[in-house]
């Protein structure tokens, strides 16, 4: 299935995208695309409605990130082995773990904000995963039991802020309307593969990232294993999972972005994001 949730922010509704890619109105299955509907019973039971049987949402309706109630937005670092050699660092012997504060999350085609005094806001094409069976101390071999799904996240990142301005990435990862989360939360059922997925990014129709989720150093089971030990996972916790290379800092020259430029990114079977850039 295809989950999301739609309407004005703050006021999102549950929805499905049907087989003929329209949009219905899940409200009568579920409270929020959040919490325990993430969990495989919940999600049987939306799976059983007949998508006919539901009100279609009109046209044009905001989609709004496609998981509510974010308790966690955990990111991984340096977890491409041809990202890593982009930026000239090496493969970390662990995952390197930080967070996005969850106000940074809006929808998939909301405009991003560059923040006051930035020179070096950049772009990140990731692969998310939705987790949906809380765990603490998971083993890997059932750490796939654990996830709801995927989606696509574009990790926006200020890259002085990150690395020049002294302390933790996190001051360079979570700035408003950094994580848009969409357009779908697809159920991990539809992904045969989620490490051989393609992903991709432009900025003004031009192609910079063009990667693949098998150069993923640390895979999804290990990731979410590795997690565990120092928190528990809750459903609904975000984990981006890194992203391959043509960042903007990877240029060369670098490129970053400015105002009124257009970000458009996607990975297969997953959906795509579009996003307007604004001076905050």
């Amino acid at each position: 299935m295809k989950l999301l949730r739609f309407g004005p922010s703050g006021q999102e509704k549950p929805g499905l995208l049907d087989a003929n890619g329209k949009i219905r109105d899940l409200s009568s299955l579920i409270k929020d695309v959040a919490g325990e509907s993430l969990s495989d019973t919940a999600l049987a039971h939306i799976a059983q409605a007949d998508p006919e049987s539901l009100p279609e949402v009109p046209e044009g309706t905001r989609l709004g990130p496609c998981v509510g109630q974010v308790g966690k937005f955990i990111c991984i670092g340096l977890n491409y082995s041809d990202h890593a050699a982009e930026t000239g660092a090496e493969v970390p012997p662990e995952p390197v773990v930080f967070n996005k504060w969850t106000s940074a999350i809006c929808g998939p085609n909301d405009d991003v904000e560059i923040p006051r005094d930035s020179h070096k806001t950049d772009w990140e094409v990731e692969l998310g995963v939705i987790i949906g069976k809380p765990g603490r101390y998971i083993d890997e071999a059932d750490a796939m039991d654990h996830v709801a799904g995927y989606c696509v996240v574009n990790d926006v990142s200020e890259r002085e802020f990150q690395l020049e301005r002294s302390g933790s990435w996190d001051k360079g990862k979570g700035c408003d309307t950094f994580g848009p989360l969409g357009p779908w939360l697809v159920t991990r059922d539809e992904v045969a593969d989620p490490q051989s997925l393609d992903m991709w990014l432009e900025v003004d129709g031009k192609r910079y990232q063009d990667g693949n989720s098998r150069t993923m150093v640390y895979q999804i089971p290990y990731l979410v294993a590795y997690l565990s030990r120092f928190m528990s996972l809750q459903p609904g916790d975000v984990i981006s999972t890194g992203t391959p290379p043509g960042v903007g800092a990877g240029q060369k020259p670098q490129v970053f972005l400015k105002s009124g430029q257009t970000m458009r990114l996607g990975i297969e079977g997953l959906g795509e994001q579009r996003q307007l850039t604004k001076q905050a």
